[in-house]
């Protein structure tokens, strides 16, 4: 995956725009905004106030009163919702377009996108007015490519890797460096967050790679020394994701419905 693609996708859009966006944003997201110039954008989880996930999204201040968080198509009125339940008196209001266009590019940073922020991938988005045309010297793929790039980057989807009953340190590390400020002070679901930080990460399970010889399917058992471990949630072909229980060490071998398995670390080289 070292040439530059690009892949014609969609995001849902939700704009927050007035003057107690910032400070309604900042009590709500795990990110620290108030270090977010105008034109900067950073990743963010809005959680449960019991520090589970509502959804991941990435938030770029477009302006001194306006942000924009994006997240997976599908799921911008949910966001929506969940916001303007907190919302009380306050002077920020909430719109969203759905599906907005985007050329996904990864492997190369390209002007006017913003960061992935997927691990061993870099690359960028081009939303909405930026989303026309594929850049110079950058390859077009499908959207099989980019899901088998996401898998492999080990990048959870919203409504598949990422629930209601999803603990974020689940996904790894590296998804709380991104999307986690510890500095910031209070916001919903801190709480288990930081507690789970304090313990070093330990968390029931953990998101991990299973691959194989020959194609998967979505929502199988895995199955380690005789006993289910977790269940595949995203497949391509050969490779998918899976929870597995933290007393699994990678690399394992396991099976997944009778197919032999290798459990390993995300994400994949």
């Amino acid at each position: 995956m070292t040439t530059p693609t690009a892949v014609r996708t969609s995001r849902d859009l939700v704009t927050a725009v007035g003057p107690d966006a910032l400070t309604f944003l900042q009590g709500q997201l795990s990110q620290d905004l108030t270090k977010l110039a105008p034109g900067e954008a950073t990743w963010s989880f809005l959680l449960q106030p019991q520090g589970k996930v509502d959804a991941w999204l990435r938030v770029h201040r477009a302006g001194h009163e306006e942000f924009r968080l994006d997240v997976d198509t599908g799921f911008g009125a949910a966001v929506v919702a969940r916001l303007e339940r907190f919302k009380l008196r306050t002077k920020c209001d909430l719109t969203l377009a759905e599906a907005v266009p985007v050329i996904a590019v990864r492997g190369a940073m390209v002007e006017g996108g913003l960061s992935c922020g997927w691990p061993g991938l870099g690359g960028v988005d081009l939303i909405g007015v930026d989303a026309d045309e594929i850049p110079p010297g950058v390859d077009e793929a499908d959207a099989a490519w980019l899901e088998s790039a996401r898998i492999q980057a080990g990048v959870p989807h919203m409504g598949v890797e990422l629930t209601e009953a999803t603990i974020p340190a689940e996904v790894g590390q590296w998804i709380i460096d991104l999307s986690v400020s510890f500095t910031k002070g209070c916001f919903t679901g801190q709480e288990l967050v930081a507690r789970i930080d304090s313990r070093g990460g330990n968390v029931p399970r953990r998101l991990r790679a299973v691959v194989a010889e020959q194609p998967l399917a979505a929502g199988a058992p895995v199955v380690v020394d005789g006993s289910e471990v977790g269940r595949v949630t995203s497949v391509a072909g050969p490779v998918g994701l899976a929870y597995v229980q933290r007393k699994v060490e990678p690399p394992a071998e396991g099976e997944v419905d009778g197919t032999p398995v290798a459990v390993r670390e995300l994400p994949l080289g």
